[in-house]
C-alpha cells in the first residue's frame, strides 16, 4: 500500500479506532427541600434539653412517615415580631420550601402595640411568600390579667393576617396542651420536651397538605 493511501485509510479508521462513548453524566442529588421554623423560645426550646424541641419532633416524624424535608430551627428565645423582620434575610438564605412562623407571644407579654405586630407579621408573612415560600402561621394567646381590651384584638391579630395572605393558620399553638399533666414548663409559659412533640401533633395536619414525597 502507498503511503498516501495508508494515510487515507488511518484518517477514515481513526474515529473508530478511537473514539468511545462518552462517560454517562452523573445525576446531580435533588437537594432537600428545607423547612424552617420561625419563632421565638417557644420554637427555640427554651428549658428543653438538645434534641427535644418540637422542630426534632416534626423532624423524627416526617422521617417516620417518609418525608425527605430538612427541619431548620430558626428560633431565638426572647424574639418579638419586630425582631422577626430583622431575621429575614437570614432564613431567605435557606431558601425555604415551607416557613412555620411563630411570634407574636413576646410582643403580648411586654404590651407592645398591637398595630406594630401586625405590621410586623404582614412584613415576614407577605416577604416569604413573595420569595416563593410556603406558609403555616402560628397564633397565640395571653394570660387573662392583660384584660379583654388587649387580649381580642391581639387574638384577633393572627386570624386577619392568615386571612389577608390566605395562609393555613394554627389559631392558638398550645390547643391541647395546657390540659395535658406535664406539659408545660414550672414557668407556665414554655413547653416541655411532651409538651414540644403535642405542638407538633398541632402542626402536622396544617403541613401535610403542602408537602410532597
Amino acid at each position: 500500500m502507498s503511503r498516501r493511501l495508508a494515510l487515507i485509510a488511518t484518517f477514515f479508521l481513526l474515529p473508530y479506532t478511537y473514539a468511545s462513548a462518552p462517560p454517562p453524566v452523573p445525576t446531580p442529588a435533588r437537594a432537600v427541600p428545607v423547612i424552617a421554623c420561625f419563632g421565638d423560645s417557644i420554637t427555640a426550646g427554651l428549658g428543653i434539653d438538645p434534641g427535644h424541641t418540637w422542630p426534632d419532633d416534626l423532624q423524627a416524624d416526617l422521617n417516620q412517615r417518609g418525608y425527605r424535608y430538612k427541619i431548620v430551627n430558626a428560633g431565638i428565645s426572647g424574639n418579638t415580631s419586630k425582631d422577626g423582620v430583622d431575621r429575614l434575610n437570614d432564613v431567605l438564605r435557606l431558601h425555604p420550601a415551607i416557613v412555620v412562623v411563630e411570634f407574636g407571644g413576646n410582643d403580648g407579654l411586654r404590651g407592645l402595640p398591637i398595630a406594630d405586630t401586625r405590621r410586623n407579621l404582614s412584613t415576614i408573612v407577605s416577604t416569604l411568600l413573595h420569595a416563593g415560600s410556603k406558609i403555616v402561621l402560628a397564633g397565640i394567646t395571653l394570660p387573662p390579667n392583660y384584660g379583654s381590651d388587649y387580649i381580642k384584638p391581639f387574638n384577633e391579630t393572627f386570624r386577619l393576617i392568615a386571612a389577608q395572605y390566605h395562609v393555613p393558620l394554627l389559631p392558638m399553638l398550645y390547643a391541647n396542651v395546657y390540659t395535658v399533666p406535664g406539659a408545660i414548663q414550672e414557668d407556665g409559659v414554655h413547653p416541655t420536651a411532651k409538651g414540644a412533640q403535642l405542638l407538633t401533633d398541632n402542626f402536622l395536619p396544617l403541613l401535610l397538605p403542602l408537602l410532597h414525597k
